[in-house]
């Protein structure tokens, strides 16, 4: 293992930028440092643990380890302190000090951040009367980092959600993908207030809008679009032997629209026109429309959409499938949503590891080898 003997209090970024968290605990009964329990828990997890008993038996196993970085002078909690300690952690607390930790590993957000909702299928608390929890993140496609993540209890207070995450992040420049559940006037005005550009996705929600926008685009196939400017751009896939095509459908002639409804910074609307065929002969077709306050060209709004949707292969796939966010049983006070932000610090840290090997390897590595492990915590 590498030299690190003797260097207490060793600086670990993520550690630095939580050491201001309010400690839940009665003051002068605490058995275990915060600092403690929230390394032990990190390198837990990026060495593989999925809930408190596989964490507390890596504190076992892992002291001397852990002891190069912090006392553990009364050794390592065990599972049941482990949840009530993060079952007490204020989660809006925490995420701040996520953020703050994000932000200070990039210099700027750039390009597409897709806010999206997932729900936590084991996190109902049938016991203490609470349903499953959805938690809101927001995801960076260009620089592949979870940005942020609020939990909310009910899939329509992402509308509540989505401005809150929006208070915390600087993005000034970035493009804010939502679907349509988020295609809000006061999240549009709140993107615009920050300096950013918005794609919403819509959908009936919207009523008369969508409505309006469906007549308009059907309309102009119609005629053929005279007398109206529509910047178009088409991509045939083939994968496994399905055929896909997608059209996109650009139109900035829309002061007709702002009339009608007054939506903050609207510059565009966009139809995506979508058909696949597979082997065995079958078709679908699906036609779904956005607004945005950009007037780009099609191929650009094309990819900014795709980009967005890239959530659900670089967050929620690896969250389902690495970190088993669905098998999760941790489901008392605030420990489902606190839990889930140490695990995107631990997604975090292992996309920013190199190597080119997969997540799941990086995190069997990290268990296998100190030396790895030191150098994820210590990015």
């Amino acid at each position: 293992m590498a030299n690190i003997k003797n260097t207490l209090e060793h600086s670990i970024d993520f550690i630095e930028y939580f050491k201001h968290l309010k400690d839940p605990r009665q003051i002068g009964k605490s058995t275990y440092r915060l600092d403690e329990i929230l390394l032990l828990v990190l390198c837990a997890v990026l060495s593989g643990a999925d809930d408190w008993v596989a964490i507390a038996l890596y504190g076992e196993e892992k002291q001397e380890f852990l002891q190069n970085f912090r006392p553990f002078a009364n050794g390592t909690p065990s599972h049941d302190q482990l949840g009530n300690v993060f079952s007490a952690i204020d989660p809006e607390q925490f995420q701040q000090c996520f953020v703050n930790w994000v932000t200070a590993l990039q210099n700027a957000i750039k390009g597409v951040v897709a806010l999206d909702g997932k729900v936590l299928r084991r996190s109902f608390d049938k016991a203490g009367k609470k349903g499953a929890i959805n938690m809101v993140s927001a995801w960076c496609s260009e620089q592949n980092l979870v940005l942020a993540q609020t939990a909310v209890d009910k899939k329509s207070n992402e509308i509540t959600a989505i401005p809150k995450r929006l208070d915390l992040l600087t993005i000034k420049g970035a493009i804010i993908t939502i679907d349509a559940m988020g295609c809000q006037r006061d999240i549009a005005r709140k993107i615009i207030e920050k300096e950013a550009d918005y794609i919403f996705s819509m959908k009936g929600n919207q009523g008369n809008m969508h409505k309006d926008i469906k007549r308009f685009f059907k309309k102009q196939k119609k005629v053929k679009s005279k007398n109206i400017t529509m910047r178009c751009h088409k991509k045939n896939e083939s994968s496994h032997g399905r055929k896909e095509v997608r059209k996109i459908t650009v139109c900035s002639d829309v002061e007709w629209l702002q009339k009608r409804h007054d939506w903050p910074g609207l510059k565009s609307i966009i139809m995506i026109e979508y058909s696949s065929r597979t082997p065995q002969g079958e078709t679908r077709r699906e036609t779904r429309y956005y607004i945005s306050s950009l007037d780009k060209e099609a191929e650009f709004m094309a990819g900014a959409i795709r980009d967005h949707w890239g959530v659900e292969n670089g967050l929620h796939w690896v969250m389902d499938m690495l970190f088993r966010d669905d098998e999760c049983r941790i489901r008392k006070g605030n420990a489902p949503a606190n839990f889930t932000t140490i695990k995107h610090v631990a997604s975090n840290l292992l996309r920013l590891a190199k190597g080119k090997i997969s997540m799941r390897q990086k995190r069997h590595k990290a268990a296998w080898s100190e030396d790895y492990l030191l150098e994820l915590i210590t990015n």
